[in-house]
């Protein structure tokens, strides 16, 4: 079906509608169904065309367009749309070129509208870049003209209907049995740990499945830019996200301030869904004030690197010195995770590491469990999370009444 067919039934069917009145999705339909049906008294169709002409068509007024097929695909996990005639999609971490896209410039931006217009957000020449969430959870992050120079750019990050489980992790190898079991040990023993890795790496899929280890009596406040985490094993559940500023520039909720009104919520336990600047002083303060058993992510390497850009966040919110900075550091944060997409596609838990203080003026590591490679078979890494320490703070673990042999928990 070329786009000059969708153009032309789409504003046969747009001069019917009086878009005052509002219209339910049944009597949309029917009014789609009846332009099709009279367009093809003329020109016959397949069955199966016709049913295809009518939900492109359909879900041009009230879903995604030509991008609802792929949201409807449980397959696909991200939808790149480079510009109106340029979209890519993964499939199982494979990129691949989407055939059709949109008929025109003007379609794209009136997605773009709609789409930022059902969160309450605002994107245009003077504010070209947002980040929103869709009603199923999707993540979409927003770029316009000048800033992109193709056209409007947008990428939406598709996460499953489910959460991803730890036992499920541990079917796809992307960590141990054993690991997962530690884990849960000191999560329960609310030591503080924080997620590391690249974009894809699946940092906020890991965090989902770890906060299935929370205990369900416990209050958990959780903080994001777009809301995506999907915590369903605590009931007692405060999900805070942020607020771009309005056309006057008023109105901004930055993740700082989040943080801050959440330390006043009585919360157990603070996830912080992402930290990408001076959030990251704020975040280690509320971890040092009593809220154990916090989690949060970052963008990183590896965990040492992560450690540094933590460094670098912080000295952007406060004229601190170095030394101090370290030290809230260590005292805040007791493991670190760290996750990795490797050549292959899997992602995988890469380094888990405990924070075991300042030494000689710097954050000191203790390898706990770490990936190994053992080689490679019909295109799949072979290789498992080895453990490589054992873990030296035990306190918080004593303190939750598990046994401890030999620096493990039991």
């Amino acid at each position: 079906m070329s786009d000059e067919l969708i153009y032309t039934l789409r504003s046969k069917i747009r001069d019917e509608i009086d878009f005052r009145d509002s219209m339910s999705d049944t009597e949309l339909m029917s009014k789609t169904e009846a332009a099709v049906f009279e367009w093809c008294e003329r020109n016959p169709m397949t069955a199966s065309d016709k049913v295809k002409l009518v939900r492109r068509l359909y879900h041009s007024f009230r879903g995604m367009d030509v991008l609802q097929p792929l949201m409807d695909d449980p397959a696909v996990s991200e939808i790149m749309i480079n510009s109106h005639t340029e979209v890519y999609v993964e499939r199982h971490g494979v990129l691949t070129l989407m055939p059709g896209a949109f008929e025109s410039r003007e379609r794209l931006e009136d997605l773009v509208q709609s789409v930022v217009a059902g969160v309450n957000r605002v994107v245009n020449e003077s504010s070209p870049i947002v980040d929103a969430r869709l009603k199923d959870g999707s993540r979409v992050h927003i770029v316009l003209p000048p800033v992109a120079l193709k056209g409007p750019c947008m990428t939406i990050r598709k996460f499953p209907d489910k959460p991803m489980t730890m036992d499920k992790l541990i079917e796809l190898q992307s960590l141990s049995a054993e690991a997962a079991q530690f884990l849960q040990e000191l999560v329960e023993a609310k030591y503080n740990m924080f997620i590391s890795g690249g974009t894809g790496t699946g940092k906020t899929t890991f965090l989902n499945a770890l906060s299935q280890f929370i205990p369900s009596d416990e209050r958990i406040i959780t903080i994001e830019d777009s809301a995506e985490l999907q915590i369903r094993t605590v009931p007692n559940l405060v999900s805070l996200e942020t607020r771009n500023a309005n056309t006057e520039g008023k109105g901004e909720i930055s993740i700082r301030d989040l943080i801050r009104a959440s330390l006043r919520m009585r919360p157990n336990r603070i996830v912080v869904g992402e930290v990408r600047g001076g959030e990251a002083l704020d975040m280690l303060q509320a971890m040092n004030t009593g809220h154990e058993g916090s989690i949060s992510t970052g963008h990183s390497n590896h965990c040492q690197d992560m450690i540094s850009r933590l460094e670098t966040m912080v000295l952007s919110a406060a004229e601190l010195p170095l030394h101090v900075i370290r030290g809230q550091i260590a005292s805040a944060i007791d493991i670190m995770i760290h996750l990795s997409r490797y050549r292959d596609r899997s992602r995988r838990v890469a380094e888990i590491s405990e924070i075991t203080g300042v030494e000689q003026g710097e954050v000191k590591l203790n390898p706990l469990f770490r990936f190994r490679e053992a080689g490679e078979s019909h295109g799949r890494m072979i290789g498992a999370l080895e453990r490589v320490g054992e873990l030296s703070r035990t306190d918080k673990l004593r303190m939750a009444g598990k046994e401890i042999a030999n620096g493990r928990s039991g």
